[in-house]
């Protein structure tokens, strides 16, 4: 006697394998480069270093604290000074370095504040308002300043000029041109002037 099996499949032992849907793949591989791209993006501006003399320095604004307005304005842009020599410094008032220049600054800024050739701006780096404007009144600043890491900006002018810490001082000529880079703090007020005096005739 000849006994049969019975061959179909068990459709309750068995599963179906199914992929990933190609459109779920794109997305998944789409969202990678683009990390790729963006760390690569971050790292090779890591390894540039600070900008450099020559370089012409892209316009940036920056919105100044209560007080320290230019001209009545709360907000401005590099470009609002074409034809003017800005001095950029970057500060912050945890920074002991900056103290040592903050004073020689402060009088720098009133010796060409008179004939409007030169301006001063001041961008305070990882900072709170608070101690910023602590910092500010303790050493009498008058010259335009506000805070850099505002969390309205969506690119800080640090990380433009990509700076390492503070204090950094960036002297940018009449066409938007950088012309001097300062790392670390000025160690007098002639230092400073012997700069700005060759930019600002």
């Amino acid at each position: 006697m000849i006994e049969t099996t019975n061959t179909a499949p068990n459709s309750t032992s068995t599963t179906a394998k199914r992929g990933v849907p190609l459109w779920a793949q794109i997305i998944v591989w789409t969202v990678l480069v683009g990390l790729l791209i963006l760390v690569g993006i971050i790292l090779g501006k890591r390894q540039q270093g600070t900008v450099q003399r020559g370089e012409k320095i892209p316009d940036f604004s920056l919105n100044l604290f209560s007080g320290y307005e230019y001209q009545s304005q709360s907000n401005v842009k590099l470009s609002d000074f074409r034809g003017k020599v800005v001095v950029l410094n970057f500060w912050a008032s945890w920074c002991k370095p900056c103290e040592q220049e903050a004073a020689e600054m402060q009088e720098a800024w009133k010796f060409y504040e008179p004939d409007g050739k030169v301006v001063f701006l001041g961008a305070d780096y990882v900072d709170t308002p608070t101690e910023a404007n602590n910092y500010l009144e303790k050493f009498g600043i008058t010259y335009p300043n506000g805070p850099d890491l505002d969390a309205t900006k969506k690119n800080p002018i640090s990380q433009i000029f990509r700076i390492k810490g503070v204090p950094e001082t960036y002297i940018i000529d009449q066409n938007g041109v950088l012309q001097f880079v300062k790392i670390g703090p000025f160690a007098s007020v002639d230092e400073i002037k012997s700069v700005i005096n060759g930019l600002s005739q």
